[in-house]
């Protein structure tokens, strides 16, 4: 919509998976016309991805289809870019280059082009080539160590961090180019690796090898800060249940012992300084691991915040998705899909002045946009389209 923030741009997506569609998408959800090309391989290779996951990482975008093993689909991806603003893509270097769609081909095609290149290590260097996925970067920047629970356990986050780290930096790089090109006329190519983009997230880790050049060892969720103590997340009654706590000061000790019922450890010289719990930090939280295990999560905060002590439960998916202050500010945002029905996907958190997710659609079908975009778009007659759906070059 040409009156909304980025009404104005213009972006052709190659992306799959996680990365490059998180990206694009942040892009979209503020008005930015996302063309989706997707062939016949790129079909095949995101299969895994389709469906809701599909549906959330996609929405707000468009989709043609086009065989680009054809030289003729390739000469229409051509006429696309011609008139359009940014190309975005997050294949290895290999990929664009051999479709003869590399940024030095396409900005002969449109001088001011933007390309984005997302890609695992880069376009350039000794690993150019290599393909990875959000856990594989994770492992190499240090973060799947860094986020373990000792050195001998290497666990890691369990989720592809890293892809939301680069689909951030993505989106951010594109809007940083669309400025420096409406003051200069210039394009730029911006090459992001995702595993530079994740090593730019644990400076303290590198900072701390330098200065002090000594052996970092992961300590699984040791508290977070040196203001309080005890400092942890708990068990609590239920299935994977669990809640956090923090005691910053001595009123804040007193205040959780009389929460406790004031047990009798609670008046152990051990534990009478904030200094001394500090010291038997794991005595201390299977103390609090006991109590908390017996009591739902829920109850247990209760109790503490109306005592003053800081406390929260640690959500699951399905406390997010009923929590009151989330659905009083419109976090969610329905959406419905022509094959796959009703589903709910999250608003962007930050706001714009009026911008608003009543427009939003689900994620598009295969070539549902074909019609548009290289009949209204490109000018493409009816026949023409016919015939290049009998060639196969659109399916």
């Amino acid at each position: 919509m040409k009156n909304r923030m980025l009404g104005h741009l213009r972006i052709i997506d190659f992306t799959r998976v996680l990365a490059g569609p998180y990206a694009s998408r942040i892009l979209a959800d503020f008005g930015a016309e996302v063309i989706k090309i997707e062939s016949r391989q790129i079909r095949r290779a995101a299969g895994a991805y389709r469906g809701n996951y599909d549906n959330h990482w996609n929405r707000n975008k468009r989709s043609v289809t086009l065989d680009l093993g054809r030289q003729e689909a390739r000469e229409i991806v051509r006429l696309l870019i011609s008139a359009s603003d940014v190309v975005i893509e997050n294949f290895s270097p290999r990929v664009m280059f051999n479709w003869g769609l590399d940024y030095e081909k396409i900005k002969a095609v449109r001088a001011d082009i933007i390309m984005v290149s997302l890609s695992g290590m880069g376009q350039t260097g000794p690993w150019k080539d290599y393909v990875a996925f959000g856990s594989t970067i994770q492992a190499l920047s240090g973060l799947t160590y860094l986020t373990a629970y000792d050195k001998n356990q290497p666990i890691g986050v369990g989720y592809s961090h890293a892809d939301l780290v680069g689909g951030l930096y993505g989106a951010l790089a594109v809007l940083t180019a669309v400025e420096y090109r409406e003051r200069t006329g210039r394009g730029q190519h911006i090459d992001l690796s995702e595993y530079e983009a994740l090593c730019t997230t644990i400076g303290p880790a590198f900072l701390d090898i330098m200065a002090n050049s000594g052996e970092i060892v992961p300590d699984g969720s040791p508290g977070g800060t040196d203001a309080a103590a005890p400092h942890g997340c708990y068990p609590c009654r239920g299935d994977d249940r669990w809640c956090v706590i923090a005691v910053f000061s001595q009123e804040d000790w007193a205040a959780l012992c009389r929460a406790m019922g004031r047990p009798s450890w609670a008046d152990d010289p051990k534990f009478n300084t904030f200094q001394k719990r500090r010291k038997r930090k794991k005595e201390l939280d299977r103390i609090i691991a006991k109590w908390t295990a017996a009591r739902p999560p829920e109850k247990i905060v209760r109790l503490l915040q109306a005592s003053g002590v800081s406390a929260g439960v640690v959500q699951n998916a399905e406390d997010v998705a009923h929590d009151p202050q989330l659905r009083s500010r419109g976090f969610f945002v329905p959406l419905t899909h022509p094959r796959r029905g009703d589903s709910v996907t999250e608003r962007s958190p930050v706001r714009m002045g009026r911008e608003a997710a009543t427009h939003w659609k689900s994620a598009p079908s295969l070539g549902e946009d074909n019609e548009y975009v290289f009949g209204e778009l490109l000018g493409f007659t009816r026949d023409q389209l016919s015939a290049y759906i009998k060639k196969g070059v659109v399916f």
